[in-house]
């Protein structure tokens, strides 16, 4: 990949900077035992994740949306996971370098998310302080990836047009929004997904490591 035409790096959050997973399960596990609901295992909990929180419990309870606890179900999660977002999170060893370094070389950095928009912006300050310029998460009347409208908010936040950014992320959801936004894609292999899931839906340049992406700018 020709980074040198790149000035804008936009990221996923979710199995790309943060791992999230632990609190995740944990959040979703405590909202089915409130309605005696089978929980969920951390690999059940890595596939159902990156479409955003709704379809992590269409996905974790039985019939989905067709169950008839899946709203109260939801309603407790972003309750619970409001409280327990920061209890186990933390950010993959060498991301803090990474971003540091690169916002150092002068890239802009941004971040978009199918969280919602208040916990990205929490999250992203608390560990990462200054280096992620703007973060972007879900927000009312604004498509999820992998919709590319998030993508194309963060590159115009950013003062960039489309064709400088490159996007980062750990999902097929991540492929598949970078598709539909029309702008190249890194996927990371330290997050929630194999290989062979991202190859298998288009994937093509990949990072093993925060310190093999940064010998790519």
């Amino acid at each position: 990949m020709d980074s040198s035409r790149f000035r804008g790096i936009i990221f996923d959050l979710d199995g790309t900077l943060l791992d999230t997973l632990t609190d995740l399960k944990n959040s979703l596990n405590a909202a089915l035992r409130l309605h005696g609901l089978p929980e969920r295992t951390t690999e059940e909990v890595r596939r159902f994740v990156g479409n955003g929180i709704a379809v992590l419990v269409e996905r974790a309870v039985e019939n989905g949306r067709s169950n008839p606890e899946y709203e109260t179900v939801l309603t407790d999660i972003r309750r619970i996971y409001a409280e327990k977002s920061r209890e186990t999170t933390a950010p993959y060893a060498g991301i803090p370098e990474l971003l540091e370094a690169l916002s150092a070389k002068g890239y802009l950095l941004a971040v978009v998310s199918n969280k919602p928009d208040a916990q990205v912006k929490s999250l992203c300050k608390a560990f990462f302080g200054g280096c992620i310029h703007t973060a972007i998460g879900q927000k009312e009347g604004v498509p999820l990836k992998p919709a590319p409208d998030p993508v194309y908010a963060a590159a115009e936040a950013l003062g960039l047009p489309l064709s400088a950014c490159v996007y980062v992320g750990d999902s097929e959801v991540d492929v598949q929004t970078a598709r539909n936004a029309a702008v190249p894609c890194i996927s990371v292999l330290w997050g929630f997904r194999d290989k062979d899931i991202l190859l298998a839906n288009g994937a093509s340049t990949f990072a093993h490591t925060p310190a093999e992406m940064m010998q790519m700018f």
